[in-house]
């Protein structure tokens, strides 16, 4: 069965699901190494519910429903331990699953050293592991950097894969630890909001108080000063006439000639 990619379905899994509502016998089998072996496709749950897939379970062709499970929740090391349980990989199901477990991985540790990923991927040099990485990250299935000084891969971001349903709690834990973790945060922010406004408002009111006074201040070195003008102008005043009346006195008549009063 040849599967043509729709160029228009932004979903590479959701042809290979409308196919599987009909698919039966081989061309079940069929679809299931075709969807292991497609670029792309890293996400499984949705085939593994059909009741077309569910049948392959209790058939002899087990080993395919094993191995899209093997896809959908395990690892390259899982696939090793247990090689007769699956189909023989190819080498773009081989890679496809070692860049599962790299996954796996970064949810466990942001920080992967190369000795991991040596091992739970199988490989035996340095540069194939970082060739591995690289092809992952240009993929988008993971974001980070190699930290080839500190041989670890350094991981940001990483796809999600399928959950199984006895994970469920797990995650429910995780996610109301992470609300409480939050709502802590949240709490102590709100704190720190508080302060800085009462600190705030404390700034504010002692520039005001400190604005006023400055101002009682200026007031008073006016009235001051205009009182020391003022007193100042009432001596200067006081001085002039007594001069004038000291002079006056001191003026004395002299003798009239001629019907004139000299004054000496």
């Amino acid at each position: 069965m040849v599967i043509e990619k729709s160029n228009f379905s932004a979903n590479p899994l959701e042809q290979f699901i409308l196919l599987g509502k009909t698919a039966k016998g081989a061309a079940c089998l069929e679809l299931i190494n075709q969807v292991l072996e497609t670029p792309g496709i890293y996400v499984f749950g949705e085939l593994l519910d059909m009741p077309s897939i569910k049948e392959v379970e209790t058939s002899q062709n087990k080993k395919y429903w094993n191995t899209l499970n093997l896809f959908a929740y395990g690892t390259y090391n899982d696939y090793l331990q247990n090689k007769n349980n699956y189909l023989e990989l190819t080498p773009n199901q081989t890679k496809k699953l070692q860049h599962l477990t790299i996954v796996t991985l970064a949810t466990k540790s942001k920080c992967i050293p190369y000795t991991n990923l040596l091992k739970e991927l199988d490989i035996k040099n340095v540069r194939d592991l970082e060739d591995l990485i690289i092809e992952a990250i240009y993929a988008d299935i993971i974001h980070g950097k190699l930290d080839q000084k500190n041989s670890q891969l350094e991981v940001d971001s990483a796809i999600g894969r399928d959950i199984r349903a006895e994970d469920i709690d797990v995650i429910v834990t995780c996610l109301e630890d992470w609300c409480s973790a939050c709502e802590g945060v949240l709490s102590c922010v709100e704190t720190q909001i508080h302060r800085a406004n009462s600190e705030k408002n404390k700034n504010v009111q002692r520039k005001t108080d400190i604005e006023q006074e400055i101002n009682n201040i200026k007031k008073t070195l006016k009235t001051q000063l205009q009182e020391r003008t003022e007193g100042t102008e009432e001596a200067m005043v006081t001085d002039s006439r007594e001069a004038s009346s000291s002079g006056e006195k001191g003026k004395k008549p002299s003798k009239v000639k001629g019907g004139l009063k000299l004054l000496r």
